[in-house]
């Protein structure tokens, strides 16, 4: 099984059934006769945009789309305390617990001004590719977090 039929299993399950959890996923693969490991079902969900959706109350995975990304940016902008920085590097202050879902967040991005980040629990690190880049990366994760 190479990962372009596995990846496109996992859109059409998605699709035809109500999944709440990658646990299920993993399931509903299986029961299609696809063997996936968890960290693989993991990195196929990242990059395939996969997002957990509440409705009415209940969880559901979906891929997401345009209005999913407006929602996250949302959402993300609200967890966000502050940003600060110095010669070297960006200090984002969030929400208790959210620091590793706006780091997420920021490496989706896939910006070549972001060298990485760094997580704790309330606290992410962002390096710079360049300290030279430190003001332009500043000013780029305002930008996106601001809600246009």
């Amino acid at each position: 099984m190479n990962k372009y039929a596995r990846q496109l299993k996992i859109r059409e399950i998605l699709h035809q059934h109500n999944v709440g959890n990658q646990h299920d996923l993993l399931q509903l693969l299986h029961d299609a006769g696809m063997v996936v490991a968890q960290a693989t079902l993991s990195r196929d969900c990242a990059e395939l945009g996969i997002i957990r959706s509440r409705t009415n109350g209940n969880y559901k995975m979906v891929l997401a789309d345009d209005d999913a990304d407006k929602i996250i940016k949302g959402l993300v902008g609200i967890e966000v305390l502050s940003i600060n920085s110095n010669e070297t590097a960006i200090i984002i202050m969030t929400l208790p617990g959210r620091a590793h879902g706006v780091g997420s967040w920021l490496d989706q991005l896939k910006s070549p001004l972001i060298l990485g980040t760094i997580a704790g629990d309330d606290t992410l690190l962002v390096l710079p590719t360049s300290v030279l880049h430190i003001s332009a990366l500043k000013s780029y994760i305002h930008k996106n977090l601001s809600k246009n």
